[in-house]
C-alpha cells in the first residue's frame, strides 16, 4: 500500500523538481541575452558620441592671447601630472581646461588642490571624455 501511495508522489515531486531545473536554466539564458543586448547598446552609443558624456571640467584659464594659455597648460601639466588638460579657443578666447569628471563633487574635490596653484579657477559644465 505505501508503494502504491508513494510512487505517485515520487513521480510528482521529480517532475516538479526537473520542471523547476528547466525554468532556471531558462532564466539564466534569458539574462545572459539580456546582458548582452545591454552591452551592444553601450557599444554602440559610445561609438555614436566618440566616447564622450555630459560632465564637468575645470577652467583655470581664459584670454585672448594664445601663448599665455599653453604656457598656463604647460605650468600646470608640469605641477598636477594627474589631470589631463585641454587647450581650446572659445571666440574670442584661448581656454584651458584640466580634467574629466562625472560628478560635480569630483570636480570639486580637485577644484580645491588646484585653486591653490590657480586661485582664478572654477568649475565648468561640458562634454568630457570617458574612461
Amino acid at each position: 500500500m505505501w508503494r502504491q501511495f508513494f510512487s505517485p508522489v515520487f513521480c510528482l515531486i521529480l517532475t516538479l523538481l526537473t520542471l523547476n531545473e528547466l525554468n532556471a536554466q531558462d532564466s539564466q539564458l534569458q539574462t545572459q541575452l539580456k546582458l548582452e543586448q545591454a552591452l551592444q547598446k553601450k557599444a554602440e552609443y559610445h561609438r555614436l558620441t566618440k566616447g564622450q558624456q555630459d560632465g564637468y571640467r575645470i577652467k583655470i584659464h581664459f584670454g585672448l592671447d594664445r601663448d599665455a594659455a599653453e604656457a598656463i597648460q604647460s605650468k600646470f601639466s608640469s605641477r598636477f601630472t594627474e589631470y589631463n588638460t585641454y587647450k581650446d579657443y572659445q571666440q574670442p578666447n584661448f581656454v584651458v581646461l584640466v580634467g574629466d569628471f562625472k560628478t560635480k563633487l569630483e570636480a570639486y574635490e580637485s577644484l580645491k588642490k588646484i585653486q591653490t596653484e590657480f586661485p582664478t579657477s572654477f568649475i565648468v559644465k561640458g562634454k568630457i571624455i570617458v574612461k
